[in-house]
């Protein structure tokens, strides 16, 4: 089994006010990742996801490909080293 990695992904779109985070985390959780979901203030969703890589790689597809609520226009992924996030949360 692979070392855990950090995942950030900024979503950009119609994805607040429309139970995208809720979504994030039920995806997240499915997959078995940790971190959060948080709403930004210019309008965008923060996804942070730790635990392993080709898990996070499926959560990136859900985002991008998936049946998302809203309508997302556009994703910048950062990839990093995970720092021990435990549960995930929705703020």
């Amino acid at each position: 089994m692979s070392d855990p990695t950090r995942l950030t992904i900024l979503v950009s779109g119609r994805v607040q006010g429309v139970g995208f985070r809720w979504w994030s985390a039920d995806r997240a959780r499915a997959l078995g990742l940790a971190g959060c979901a948080t709403n930004l203030g210019d309008g965008r969703v923060e996804i942070v996801v730790e635990g392993a890589e080709e898990s996070c790689r499926a959560m990136l597809t859900a985002v991008r490909d998936g049946d998302a609520p809203g309508r997302v226009t556009s994703v910048v992924e950062r990839w990093g080293t995970a720092q021990g996030l435990t549960g995930f949360t929705e703020r």
